[in-house]
């Protein structure tokens, strides 16, 4: 498929989940190049600011440069934040309905582990298993190997944000509904992730689903996300947002917005070397990257370009930052740079917009599905007696 052709008027349901997918894979391949390092050090690096797509750290010597090696990470390729998108989207297209943690057993394990795929950072057909990060790899060691209840496979995982940075699909299949998005989301991610990492991904479902509603903006999806949060992960996206409501420009909120939200982040000032007390279960601490993103979606006010440059350039773990930002403001309708998506679909080898135009088959279809059961409801609430009469 091709790209679609610019917007007229109110985005519409095909092109804010194309928005939204295209959107988060665009900004994954920006920040994949400068993924774990420091806004300093990916300015000393390039010679300013990052302001498209890059090469890799180490130039042609990405092979065996650590820690980076093997993967080629930069020139527009998707990491496994996109990778697992689009596996969740195959599963939704398969099951062609609502899913839970089940579904995760019973398809998504599978697909990592049978189906080989172009993985773009290792230049081959690979399964998808070989290029995820060890808290994806156990999916697939609790709940194929353990035969643990997909239900509470999360349990024990490092806390981190590896369920919610595919959660997109789930709050597109619930466009408009950040309640249902949550609570689906919450489900899905329990085979993955507990805690904070969990409920981040029901977080971030609910702040896309509220981003497709009719008039949403910036300030909207923020509230949808305080009104939803529990614990440190509300109250770190409370904070990194009123600090980002100081700012107009991404630029002037790298280090504040760093500042904000390191109260509630485990891993500390150093990301490639974490803390003892790093991506533990807690009450009080959340993930850093979905409020730093949502951060970002204030500071520029919605743009995508601005959302996604400056989540690149905050660092750390800003491949998945620029993921979520990237597909907020894209779920919101602020137009995803062409040049940008031509070219990382032509990097990564693959079609962006086909997970697109499937997951909003599927969105529909789930929609009218709903429509049926609620009224099947209705009726069976009115036979007995549960309905009052309106007069």
């Amino acid at each position: 498929m091709t790209p679609a052709t610019p917007r007229t008027g109110p985005a519409t349901l095909e092109e804010r989940v194309a928005g939204a997918l295209v959107g988060a894979a665009v900004g994954d391949a920006l920040g994949g190049p400068v993924e774990g390092y420091s806004p300093d050090q990916i300015a000393e690096r390039h010679g300013g600011r990052i302001h498209g797509i890059v090469g890799p750290w180490n130039g042609d010597a990405w092979r065996t440069a650590r820690p980076i090696a093997p993967y080629h990470k930069g020139d527009g390729h998707v990491t496994d934040d996109t990778l697992m998108t689009h596996a969740l989207v195959r599963v939704y297209a398969t099951v062609r309905d609502h899913l839970d943690a089940y579904a995760v057993a019973e398809h998504l394990v599978p697909d990592l582990m049978t189906n080989p795929r172009w993985v773009p950072e290792l230049e081959a057909e690979a399964l998808p298993l070989q290029r995820i990060f060890l808290a994806e790899k156990w999916l697939v060691a609790r709940i194929h190997y353990g035969h643990v209840d997909p239900r509470e496979a999360g349990t024990g995982n490092i806390v981190n944000c590896g369920a919610a940075m595919y959660m997109a699909p789930v709050g597109l299949v619930n466009a408009a509904n950040p309640a249902a998005a949550y609570a689906e989301a919450l489900d899905v991610a329990g085979a993955h992730q507990s805690s904070y990492g969990r409920e981040a991904a029901g977080v971030f479902a609910a702040a896309v689903a509220a981003a497709c509603a009719p008039g949403a903006t910036p300030e909207s999806v923020v509230e949808t996300c305080l009104a939803l949060a529990k614990d440190g992960t509300r109250a770190a996206i409370e904070a990194v947002s009123e600090e980002a409501s100081r700012h107009t420009d991404t630029e002037s909120a790298l280090t504040p917005l760093r500042a904000a939200v390191a109260p509630f982040d485990t891993v500390g000032p150093d990301y490639r070397a974490p803390s003892l007390g790093a991506r533990r279960p807690s009450r009080l601490h959340a993930i850093e990257e979905l409020p730093v993103a949502l951060g970002m979606l204030l500071a520029a006010g919605g743009d995508y370009r601005h959302a996604v440059l400056g989540s690149v350039n905050y660092g750390r773990d800003c491949d998945s930052i620029a993921t979520m930002a990237g597909a907020l403001a894209g779920a919101l309708g602020s137009p995803v740079p062409e040049e940008w998506a031509k070219t990382v679909a032509e990097a990564s080898r693959l079609d962006l917009w086909e997970p697109a135009a499937t997951l909003t088959a599927v969105t529909r279809e789930v929609f009218a599905r709903d429509v049926e059961r609620r009224r099947a409801h209705e009726r069976a609430f009115d036979g007995i007696g549960g309905a009052e009469c309106s007069a």
